[in-house]
């Protein structure tokens, strides 16, 4: 079994504990995932099943979306509401406030990761050393947050949600956490919701639920989805059942007898290979050696 399944990672779940279930419903044992989801948070998690989990390395789209809660006036260990409570205090912040603030954080930013992360610091884990209540200085590091807005704000609560596109490596607790520094208070996130990950949304997961459905019926083909969803923001090349053959094998094709020869790809570029019935056989990486411009087999499905 072999391709994506595209999971709606229940609250109170790990991404591990998804993967668990995933093998014991698909009796798939080589199974991973595209990036965690802390127990608490749910949304898009794209399982990979088979030989999709070559892919791990290579997936073209790290991006992420999300919906985000947030309380102004707390401020915890782990960022979150989860956290232990380490301040209190009273705010009484307008939406305009919120609204000026959040310019701060949009497009390329610098940001600390927090202390409860999976980040490594001489070799341990950041949050090992923060359960020990060990504290450390981290790095600031470069993110980016492509849209920031806000959807609702609850000026006597002091409470609102957020919806963030940003980058890999975002972490939304330290956006919210920053927020709040930046409103001359503090604050925590309340809930996490991820509403994107590798080019796949909300309405292409299954929950746990209607996965163990179908695979009780025997229909669990009806929503796995083929390893190629995951490469389609690359360009295709269409190649003649010759190359298909020596590429399947491992060899390099000449780009200048292929159907690119008139508009070859820039070096290092990478590309969907499909044979002449547009099947997938997997992903090349031009490169250009000795004046010539070939394409080498990068990914096999």
């Amino acid at each position: 079994m072999n391709g994506v399944l595209v999971i709606d990672k229940p609250e109170g779940f790990t991404s591990f504990d998804v993967i668990a279930v995933v093998r014991k419903l698909t009796g798939q044992r080589k199974t991973g995932h595209t990036g965690t989801l802390d127990p608490n948070a749910t949304g898009v998690l794209p399982v990979l099943l088979g030989s999709a989990t070559k892919a791990q390395d290579i997936l073209p789209d790290h991006d992420k979306g999300y919906t985000a809660g947030f309380q102004l006036g707390i401020r915890t260990d782990t960022l979150d509401i989860w956290g232990e409570v380490l301040e209190r205090v009273q705010t009484d912040v307008s939406e305009e406030e919120v609204l000026r603030a959040m310019e701060s954080f949009r497009g390329d930013i610098m940001q600390v990761p927090p202390m409860y992360s999976a980040i490594k610091k001489n070799g341990q884990r950041l949050y090992d050393l923060a359960r020990q209540g060990v504290e450390v200085e981290r790095e600031a590091r470069p993110v980016t947050v492509y849209r920031l807005s806000l959807v609702s704000f609850n000026i006597e609560k002091q409470s609102g949600v957020l919806e963030i596109e940003c980058s890999k490596g975002t972490y939304v607790r330290s956006l919210i956490d920053d927020l709040g520094k930046k409103l001359g208070a503090c604050a925590v996130m309340t809930s996490l919701r991820r509403t994107r990950a590798c080019g796949f949304g909300l309405p292409d997961c299954v929950t746990l639920d209607a996965l163990r459905e179908l695979t009780e019926s025997g229909r669990t083909d009806e929503i796995i989805r083929p390893v190629e969803s995951l490469f389609v923001t690359f360009p295709e090349i269409i190649v003649s059942d010759a190359q298909a053959k020596r590429f399947s094998n491992g060899g390099a094709l000449d780009i200048s007898r292929t159907r690119l020869r008139n508009d070859p790809p820039p070096d290092g570029a990478v590309l969907r290979v499909l044979d002449g019935k547009k099947s997938f056989l997997g992903l090349a990486k031009a490169e250009e050696k000795s004046g010539l411009l070939r394409i080498f087999k990068l990914f096999a499905h």
